[in-house]
């Protein structure tokens, strides 16, 4: 055979396959729009409830809202506004499965109270009772009471989709999510229960919640001669540029910007200055700003002009008229 027969012939092995790949998102989708459906039928049973009527107490009344409580009228109110116009999923599901709504509301409701459990787990079996998943409502990984020992999530829970394994929360590690993760140190553990603890803000790993139960220091932190993680100063090397000051923190250190009347700096404010900047001078430890206008010496020359006085500078002005 040609190129293009194999090729066909390929395409067509495959084609069983392709769907398939899908199937599982599309079974969590179902599920979501089934779980939706129910929830506005529960908002549209709240919002109906007593509707046209003036919440009087006279046996006319009572009698008429009886009927209107179980009534087709009411049932086909709630339908209509199940779903968006837009939303295909949702109107296909309710068009598809609008008999067994209807059966439920005249016949099952008060043997199966629980609308969702009735009609999307049972019934038209798109989704599965919690903590358990797929096709066949499996039990997820850590049993279906505490799915993943309560410290994650089980991947399809409660749809028809997905294969029950664990997603943890950033505390916990591993297949049942009972491991403690990098940062954290274990405070509970058994078969059934994990309590996972952060570590002291210097430790990379741990065995307990202070600095000196640290098994490595993060970056930043430095053993002592104690064995305890202590922060690392790391301005002593002087790692800012020219024009800026080092401040360290905790793990780590910041560079920030000198004052503007200073060329160059140990700290914040211009008593920090190691030499002052043009336009300023050295007064009372701090580098003041020269008040270029009042000089002996006039700076604005010029007829008809005014002197400014600016931060380091001064700017000459033309008199009011000028």
């Amino acid at each position: 055979p040609g190129p293009a027969v194999l090729l066909c012939a390929a395409l067509l092995l495959l084609m069983p396959l392709l769907p398939a790949r899908g199937a599982g998102e599309r079974r969590r989708m179902a599920c979501s729009t089934c779980r939706g459906i129910v929830d506005r039928f529960n908002q549209g049973l709240a919002d109906t409830a007593k509707k046209n009527f003036g919440g009087g107490n006279t046996a006319w009344e009572e009698k008429t809202l009886s009927k209107y409580e179980s009534s087709e009228i009411r049932l086909v109110e709630i339908i209509e506004n199940l779903c968006d116009s837009s939303n295909f999923e949702c109107n296909n599901m309710v068009e598809e499965h609008e008999e067994h709504i209807e059966k439920w509301w005249f016949k099952l409701k008060k043997k199966y109270p629980d609308l969702f459990k009735w009609f999307c787990i049972e019934t038209i079996q798109v989704c599965c009772p919690a903590g358990t998943y797929g096709p066949d409502c499996l039990a997820c990984r850590g049993g279906s009471e505490r799915p993943c020992h309560g410290n994650g999530h089980c991947d399809g829970d409660g749809t028809r989709g997905g294969d029950g394994s664990c997603s943890c929360n950033k505390e916990y590690t591993g297949e049942f999510c009972l491991d403690c993760s990098s940062g954290y140190f274990s405070t509970l553990r058994n078969e059934t229960h994990s309590v996972c603890t952060a570590c002291h803000a210097a430790c990379r790993t741990c065995t307990g919640s202070s600095n000196k139960d640290c098994q490595d220091c993060k970056e930043g932190w430095i053993k002592d001669e104690g064995g305890a993680c202590v922060d690392l100063d790391e301005c002593v090397a002087s790692p800012c540029k020219d024009h800026q000051y080092c401040l360290n923190t905790d793990g780590s250190f910041s560079c920030k910007a000198c004052d503007a009347s200073c060329v160059g700096c140990t700290g914040e404010g211009s008593e920090k200055c190691k030499a002052c900047a043009s336009g300023y001078v050295k007064k009372d430890e701090k580098c003041t700003d020269i008040d270029e206008c009042n000089l002996s010496e006039k700076v604005c020359v010029k007829e008809n002009q005014n002197c400014v006085n600016t931060s380091g500078s001064y700017r000459c002005t033309c008199s009011e008229g000028f």
